[in-house]
């Protein structure tokens, strides 16, 4: 178990429709530019936390795991667009180099899941989400906030869900 710092956030799932309620909060503090990374094993809960922050976002667009697409992409009726990335299949750096994400970050925000196979190349401010399954319904998100951008935005999450303004000793 890591040790947590004063802006790390641990909050745990107990169900699908709360890590999408989690999600949903997420996507409604995000702002194009913003990188998501999600990182867990299969069945840990990405896709599920995506379904939500793409509605906190702003789309009705229905959510599936771009596994095999590479890029999903999500919009608000204004617009706005939402990549969500699954770097999984990527067999190399290039493939991800290739698929332009400075390109993607323009015109929007960008959730990726696996995120670890691409770390070489990506935005060194980002918000890293371990995602860990615990049991069946339950699951433990770990947000870890790279870059003052990232750091204020996971402050703004624990007061939105535990309404508090400070992280809480351990």
């Amino acid at each position: 178990m890591p040790i947590l710092d004063a802006h790390t956030l641990e909050l745990f799932s107990r169900s699908p429709e709360q890590t999408r309620r989690l999600g949903m909060r997420l996507g409604a503090l995000m702002r194009p530019g913003d990188v998501i990374c999600l990182q867990g094993d299969l069945g840990a809960g990405k896709t599920t936390l995506v379904q939500g922050i793409a509605r906190g976002w702003g789309s009705l667009d229905p959510v599936s795991s771009p596994t095999f697409v590479l890029v999903n992409v999500y919009r608000q009726p204004e617009g706005r667009m939402l990549f969500h990335l699954d770097a999984y299949r990527l067999n190399s750096l290039e493939e991800a180099i290739d698929l332009d994400i400075d390109a993607l970050l323009s015109e929007g925000a960008l959730v990726i899941e696996w995120p670890e196979r691409i770390a070489g190349i990506l935005p060194a401010e980002r918000l890293w989400v371990t995602l860990t399954w615990i049991s069946e319904e339950q699951r433990s998100l770990l947000f870890n906030p790279l870059g003052a951008r990232y750091r204020n935005l996971v402050h703004r999450l624990r007061q939105q869900v535990l309404g508090v303004t400070h992280a809480v000793g351990r």
